[in-house]
């Protein structure tokens, strides 16, 4: 059996992760500012820093579940979800390694599989139930996909530019 379909899995991984286009969750971190980093808008209780450490959290706990020894919780510091407390130049470079880390873990243990006969096969999950690794896979990119977006409008607001493209001016 080829490989066709985890190599197609890759690139919608690394698409969803860092791509050029708009929607990738790393061109959307781009456009943040320090101050964008730790805002909430009203009545909101989850900053974008938060998100990110969200994002990167889930990375690493599916990861470990789905291609490691399932050992992960979520006590346990790699997965801290508040690690941002204060915006700087140099926490944001911090928390943007340790997110670029829980990509390539789990890139890697995607890329290690022998063929596409290995995404139908079941494997855990850490909330105890199993999946097949495409799913793993899907949601993993759709994760990437759906927090970027959220992102984007929390930006969007912090900014003051709301707007579609064709309507600024």
């Amino acid at each position: 059996m080829g490989r066709a379909g985890i190599e197609q899995y890759l690139y919608l991984l690394d698409e969803a992760f860092g791509g050029d286009d708009w929607h990738s969750l790393l061109r959307n971190l781009a456009a943040l500012s320090v101050d964008d980093w730790l805002w909430l808008p009203p009545n909101g209780a989850r900053p974008i820093a938060e998100m990110v450490a969200h994002v990167g959290a889930c990375k690493y706990m599916y990861e470990n579940h789905a291609f490691g020894d399932a050992s992960l919780r979520w006590d346990d510091p790699l997965v801290d979800q508040k690690r941002l407390r204060q915006a700087s130049t140099e926490s944001i470079d911090e928390l943007m390694g340790w997110l670029r880390e829980a990509q390539r873990v789990v890139r890697s243990s995607v890329a290690s599989l022998a063929d596409d006969g290995e995404l139908v096969r079941a494997r855990r999950t850490n909330w105890g139930a199993l999946a097949e690794t495409r799913w793993i896979v899907k949601s993993t990119i759709e994760h990437d996909l759906y927090h970027a977006g959220e992102i984007n409008r929390m930006r969007a607001l912090r900014q003051s530019n709301d707007r579609w493209a064709f309507e600024a001016g």
